[in-house]
């Protein structure tokens, strides 16, 4: 943990990932501000993909859309129970302040879908050539792991150097990602922020 205080602002939030720091509280705490060591990333082109995954994204079990339904998507993230977690770290604060980002075009969702209600999906911010994941949900098998395959496409297409999974998950780990130092990690940070960034919606 780096500091405590301040607000929510999209410039203080932007400013905040530009240097490799991100929020993280929970209700009834001041805003605490964090920035790991060592950091998990993933790498786009290092992405796992099982044969049973595979199969549903060859199938098209899963309809997959960006940016369509980001309130919808940060909302389902924060009524989400997670292991070893007693409540929410994404407080109403924390959800107003990302949706004021998405309005933007800093902060985007991938959504899959199923028989057309929303399933799983994820959501994070993307500056120059980099995105920074926060969170993800779902509420049928692997529906997640499809937006995140979806999300390691779009990376590839916009040449992104890495997706910042921010603390380590034995969860990501299996699907290709890795612990890296912060010197290491804010050495290609600095790589990414250089480039422009891709604001508005993706889809």
């Amino acid at each position: 943990m780096l500091a405590v205080g301040g607000d929510l602002s999209s410039e203080r939030l932007l400013a905040a990932y530009a240097n490799g720091i991100f929020p993280w509280y929970s209700e009834n705490e001041p805003i605490l501000w964090w920035s790991p060591d060592p950091r998990l990333v993933l790498f786009p082109y290092k992405f796992k993909v099982s044969h049973s995954l595979h199969q549903k994204i060859k199938k098209n079990v899963f309809s997959v859309r960006i940016d369509l339904n980001f309130e919808q998507v940060i909302d389902a993230c924060a009524k989400t129970e997670r292991e070893h977690e007693d409540g929410t770290w994404i407080t109403d604060e924390m959800k107003a302040a990302y949706i004021d980002l998405h309005r933007k075009g800093y902060a985007h969702s991938v959504e899959s879908y199923f028989e057309g209600n929303l399933v799983g999906g994820l959501y994070g911010v993307s500056l120059g050539k980099t995105f920074f994941g926060e969170s993800m949900f779902h509420t049928m098998t692997d529906a997640s792991k499809v937006a995140l395959y979806h999300l390691v496409e779009k990376a590839k297409e916009f040449e992104f150097l890495f997706i910042d999974s921010q603390v380590e998950t034995e969860h990501l780990l299996s699907l290709g990602a890795e612990l890296i130092s912060r010197k290491a990690y804010l050495k290609l940070l600095g790589e990414a922020i250089g480039y422009p960034t891709n604001v508005g919606k993706w889809d």
